[in-house]
């Protein structure tokens, strides 16, 4: 679901469906959607992850082996199932009926038709599996699914969508741990630091500001966790509630949080991540005294602007958005300090409170 930010908290739940129940994770390709093109494409995995620190976890296979070695033998064409909660209307059908069969339509719409086409995949049948649910941290939702659809009938469970929630579930946030980048990936980087960014400690930061990201934060006030809120506020809200200023932080907010990381640390440059205007100019002379570099990527590349974030000795991200959920996962599991606009909530908290405590 989404882009990359939401697939990947979908990777990991699904990554600990996988565990839950002890079957092997056939690892997905990443979906994208490119300028000016109607249909998405299917990034292979192992293009932007290393398969091998996934293996220290639970057993994986890339699509694209599992395709070409096992799906001939374990999942040839006239046993592909489709598994989804409940029947699902198909956007071909005007009436907005249902298939006749009462089936998943698992490749109607985009990215659903793409994805499966991609490996040359068609469905012969549609397999609802409610009322089971994902969550196998608690209950006895792994023994139910093993019971009602075991290994040795149904080798394989190809999902219509994740089966995983959104945002990542609280049990699967430590599974980031085994999620590292690709070589490519790293190394272009650490290219960027080396060239682009004094051999210093440096601030990296991201700044959601496009116009659908303005849109999105219009909904703060009916929602206590908008998108990936719980990082920041808690899945229970147990830290606040979303503001507009944690969503949309403005320029005095920015700077003003800036300014005081400079005053205590001993950084030299400011990476900025952005989906919009990265306010280089604005940046560069706010905290002009400071003598600090003010960069950003070019070309843009989200995923190498992930990694760079990553490797940044203190981050800055914003609590409602899943690209910085992707930053603070990876930097807490290796202990790293980050941060979030206009969190704690300044204006309803007396105490102070670490920024990079929760």
């Amino acid at each position: 679901m989404g882009r990359f930010g939401n697939q990947a908290d979908h990777f990991l739940g699904s990554l600990g469906f996988a565990r839950g129940l002890n079957r092997t994770l056939v690892l997905p390709p990443w979906v994208e959607y490119r300028p000016n093109e109607v249909k998405s494409h299917q990034v292979p995995f192992d293009f932007y992850f290393d398969v091998k620190p996934l293996e220290e976890f639970h057993r994986v296979i890339t699509m694209e082996k599992f395709m070409r070695e096992l799906a001939p033998k374990i999942w040839p064409p006239e046993k592909r199932i489709s598994f989804c909660y409940m029947a699902r209307n198909s956007i071909a059908n005007k009436g907005g009926k249902k298939e006749i069969n009462g089936g998943c339509n698992a490749k109607d719409g985009n990215p659903f038709g793409p994805f499966w086409d991609t490996f040359n995949i068609d469905f012969v049948g549609s397999e609802m599996y409610a009322p089971l649910h994902y969550d196998v941290h608690h209950g006895k939702a792994a023994e139910k699914w093993n019971e009602k659809y075991s290994p040795s009938k149904w080798p394989v469970l190809a999902f219509t969508g994740a089966p995983a929630s959104f945002p990542v579930q609280e049990e699967n946030r430590g599974l980031h741990q085994y999620l590292k980048w690709s070589e490519p990936v790293r190394s272009a980087a650490m290219s960027f630091i080396h060239k682009e960014l004094p051999n210093a400690p440096f601030i990296g930061i991201h700044l959601r500001n496009g116009m659908d990201w303005v849109r999105a934060c219009q909904h703060i006030p009916e929602t206590r966790n908008l998108f990936s809120s719980p990082q920041c506020l808690g899945y229970n809200n147990e830290h606040g509630t979303a503001t507009p200023a944690m969503c949309m932080p403005n320029k005095e907010i920015i700077i003003r949080q800036l300014r005081q990381l400079l005053k205590n640390g001993n950084f030299e440059s400011i990476f900025v991540a952005s989906d919009n205007n990265h306010m280089l100019k604005e940046l560069a002379n706010a905290l002009k005294k400071f003598n600090v570099v003010v960069k950003k990527l070019e070309p843009s590349n989200p995923h190498v602007e992930l990694a760079i974030l990553g490797m940044s000795n203190h981050f800055v991200g914003n609590c409602v958005s899943s690209f910085s959920s992707f930053v603070k996962r990876e930097r807490d599991s290796r202990g790293l300090p980050s941060s979030f606009w206009a969190f704690p909530d300044q204006r309803s908290t007396k105490k102070s409170v670490r920024h990079d405590e929760f």
